[in-house]
């Protein structure tokens, strides 16, 4: 039609796919998490070192009495992942691998993985009583992103003895008050 902006670099919502990760996804992964760290300077990935779970992505969530999806494209491509893993004696998830190529930003592929995630710990984990997370301090939009979903900083921050000499803040969620609120 007259008038349509055609984005080619941008993926169609319509067309992404949300289903759990599977071990032979972490090739995929990590070709993901390399995209979007080479995006910020400094960011340095080295699979071997430092991500040595993508060799067998799902088990390690489920380990962790967890688990994590991933965005597919109709060309089988992983677009993002988002991981949670739970905590039964502190009652606490944490966040990982929380990730987007830049063609699926701003398009609430963000949300919808966020809305799976915790979806899926009221089923599977309703004595959750708090979400947390550490982000790198470089990733800004991911900050606003996980503010705009409830989650505030706690003025907590850790630095990591890794490659890309990381600084991270921490994000924690009500859990509980959310579901008391989803109650109603």
């Amino acid at each position: 039609m007259a008038g349509d902006i055609v984005r080619p670099d941008r993926a169609n919502p319509a067309d992404l796919v949300i289903r759990p990760a599977f071990n032979s996804d972490g090739d995929a992964i990590a070709v993901l998490i390399a995209g979007v760290f080479a995006e910020y300077p400094g960011c340095v990935f080295d699979r071997g070192l430092e991500f040595p779970e993508l060799d067998a992505i799902a088990d390690d969530f489920k380990q962790a009495d967890g688990r994590i999806w991933v965005v597919v494209d109709p060309a089988a491509r992983v677009l993002g992942c988002f991981g949670v893993k739970y905590d039964a004696a502190t009652r606490e998830a944490e966040l990982h691998k929380v990730y987007l190529h830049r063609e699926t930003r701003g398009q609430g592929m963000a949300q919808k993985l966020m809305a799976k995630a915790l979806a899926w710990l009221v089923e599977n984990h309703p004595d959750c009583a708090t979400v947390m997370l550490w982000t790198d301090t470089r990733f800004e939009a991911g900050h606003r992103f996980y503010e705009k979903c409830g989650f505030a900083r706690t003025g907590e921050s850790r630095i990591l003895d890794d490659l890309s000499a990381s600084s991270e803040y921490q994000f924690r969620f009500d859990f509980a008050a959310y579901q008391k609120a989803l109650s109603f």
